[in-house]
């Protein structure tokens, strides 16, 4: 099925952190290589049912880090690498890991988790190492990665989100896992990444063109789309989303492979341009003190002078690291991106 066959509407879906140091270490399980991208791993049936219990708010880190539907990879939904966490914290006290980010609604945190579970429960795999074996034991901190995986429509295209931290920590329960969650709600196919923390942009940038490279090598087992594929970033993963829409996989060590179609760029002051950029959708808060909106303007500006479709949006009284905005003038964004994504796919020749 092609990409504007998907998009037919008879195929078309309706529309701080010091403290947490000091904790029991996580335990390592199972997980999904990329030999067999597709290979759910073996629950009995007692095991399933304990698989299926949907966290709450008032549940513990505890629970999370060691509940059988995370089994094995349970550590990277949070944000910190190498960071043992307070067990006993509530689930609803999840904003105070991440102390870039504001406006972390503990119901839409939750709601993306029970999501995982729900798809886990289903005998779906919902989380795959892009490195191989080899390469993880050749560099251990290839452990700390993977992506997680938000099913849409079969066939449908896809698109890899990038959660921003300031390149310290990945705040995928924030700006990652409730995006994947809208994103494939409306039909398509959705990633989270899961990136090395603590070494840079260049590094992490490295590990969302092997992520790519990745879904396209496995694009049959996997049912995505390749054509008109996506790139989500949020401050950090912003500015990795952009660099790959601007100079393309290769330049960070991944497989030769097209530019997004769309890069979907949220609260950040990236600025880098090449001479052929994808269509861009930013969205930035007016109260923004660490990208400030001036500078992302900017970048607007210079992407419309050389004829990149953009459609951006500045939301009053937020500030940076929003996420969807949930109760917020912001609210909502995550819709309007893939409003415009879905329109770019059929602008597409």
């Amino acid at each position: 099925m092609s990409t504007k066959d998907w998009l037919s509407p008879a195929c078309t879906l309706a529309s701080g952190v010091l403290p947490l140091l000091f904790a029991l270490p996580y335990s390592e399980a199972r997980e999904v290589d990329p030999a067999q991208p597709d290979k759910p791993a073996f629950h009995s049936p007692q095991e399933g049912k304990t698989k299926s219990r949907h966290l709450r708010l008032n549940d513990r880190l505890g629970d999370l880090l060691n509940h059988p539907a995370f089994q094995g990879f349970s550590h990277r939904i949070l944000p910190w690498d190498g960071r043992a966490y307070d067990e006993a914290m509530p689930l609803r006290a999840m904003g105070q890991l991440l102390p870039y980010h504001s406006h972390v609604e503990p119901s839409v945190v939750v709601a993306s988790l029970n999501r995982m579970v729900d798809d886990a429960r289903a005998g779906q795999t919902v989380f795959y190492n892009f490195y191989t074996e080899d390469q993880r034991q050749a560099a251990p901190a290839l452990n700390d990665t993977g992506l997680f995986f938000f099913r849409g429509e079969p066939g449908a295209p896809f698109a890899v989100i990038a959660p921003g931290g300031g390149f310290s920590y990945v705040g995928s329960v924030h700006e990652g896992f409730p995006y994947a969650e809208e994103i494939s709600r409306r039909g398509f196919n959705a990633f989270v990444l899961k990136y090395r923390a603590g070494r840079g942009g260049r590094v992490a940038t490295e590990d969302l063109a092997a992520a790519v490279s990745y879904i396209f090598e496995n694009a049959r087992s996997l049912q995505v789309d390749t054509g008109d594929y996506s790139l989500w970033g949020s401050s950090a993963g912003a500015r990795m989303a952009a660099a790959i829409g601007s100079h393309g996989t290769v330049a960070f060590g991944g497989s030769p492979r097209p530019k997004p179609s769309v890069v979907v760029l949220a609260y950040t002051g990236h600025s880098d341009l090449s001479r052929s950029e994808p269509a861009t959708f930013v969205v930035v808060g007016d109260g923004d003190l660490i990208a400030p909106p001036a500078v992302m303007e900017a970048r607007v500006d210079a992407l419309r002078r050389i004829g990149t479709p953009v459609e951006y949006h500045k939301y009053p009284g937020v500030g940076h690291g929003f996420g969807t905005g949930q109760g917020t003038s912001a609210q909502g964004w995550v819709r309007r991106a893939v409003q415009f994504w879905e329109k770019e796919i059929k602008r597409t020749p």
